[in-house]
């Protein structure tokens, strides 16, 4: 079996090839120059989403695509959203137009945060609304994956700013970590590995969660949700952060672009239970998963 994994070279992306090849399946990497080294029995393409036609004559080779392509960015894509309006939208309905014509079922990876106010979230937002719109329409099996803060060894620090390395590279260093706002803002964090599980299991697995009705609630289920319910302000992170690694500071600064104060961006892992066996999983708990990815940070940094 082969699976088209679109912006392989990203950090969920790569995370997700591993999972891949353990469970003896071959990955098909697109993106559209090949930034990072690939693990043994990877197939590169080297092509671009918005290439509708480099789209289709990936899709034909696979038996499955994990759509994780897109361009990031809270605040970094509002003063300029055409990247993330070209990459997110287009290349999703390019993707979505490719498993079409070749009847192969799709896994949409989107925001927790879909309900903000800035080019990222309103633009892969967008493209959710796609994806319901090809499988009612024309009974495609594309799966939405609202994935949170997803967090783990591996990510990087820039150019889009993420919570975890810009909280624990600080740290480490034992200097200031920076906080936006008062700190108040909740966010549900998702180990990776976990976030590449569910990713898989919506691809290969018979849910049938495929067709959303817009006259349902927020707690309709077709949309699975990659977080794990907790609720962990941004200061409680940080502040874990720093009890595990043993130095650094807090600085508390207005609030970026795109995010407004008081945020509350949480995922009911309720939805997940289609994928197994109808219980709702254990997924990694914060504590555990930042062992590992403080560990990463140590190694990164040469401490």
């Amino acid at each position: 079996m082969k699976v088209l994994v679109t912006g392989g070279s990203g950090f969920i992306a790569s995370h997700t090839i591993l999972k891949l090849i353990e469970l003896g399946i071959t990955p098909i990497v697109m993106d559209y120059h090949k930034r990072t080294s690939y693990p043994d029995g990877v197939e590169l393409i080297l092509g671009d989403v918005r290439d509708a036609v480099a789209v289709n004559e990936a899709v034909a080779k696979s038996d499955g695509v994990l759509h994780i392509a897109g361009v990031l960015g809270t605040s970094e894509t509002i003063a300029n959203p055409i990247p993330a309006v070209e990459t997110n939208i287009l290349g999703g309905i390019n993707i979505f137009q490719a498993c079409k014509a070749y009847d192969k079922r799709c896994v949409y990876i989107t925001v927790g945060n879909y309900w903000m106010n800035n080019s990222y979230s309103i633009t892969k937002t967008t493209s959710e609304r796609f994806a319901w719109m090809f499988n009612k329409e024309f009974d495609t099996k594309i799966a939405v994956v609202r994935a949170l803060n997803a967090y783990g060894p591996g990510q990087k620090e820039k150019p889009v700013r993420k919570i975890m390395p810009n909280f624990i590279i600080p740290a480490l260093l034992d200097k200031e970590i920076t906080v936006y706002g008062d700190g108040k803002q909740i966010m549900d964090m998702i180990f990776v590995e976990d976030v590449a599980d569910i990713l898989i299991r919506a691809l290969l697995l018979d849910h049938n969660q495929y067709k959303f009705d817009p006259t349902q609630n927020e707690d309709n289920k077709v949309r699975f949700e990659a977080g794990t319910g907790r609720n962990t302000t941004v200061q409680e992170i940080a502040q874990m952060v720093i009890d595990i690694v043993g130095k650094g500071t807090i600085k508390n600064i207005p609030m970026r672009q795109g995010e407004p104060e008081g945020s509350i961006v949480v995922g009911n892992p309720d939805t997940l239970a289609s994928l197994y066996d109808e219980k709702t999983p254990e997924l990694t708990s914060l504590e555990d998963g930042l062992i590992p990815t403080i560990e990463y940070y140590k190694r990164y940094l040469k401490l």
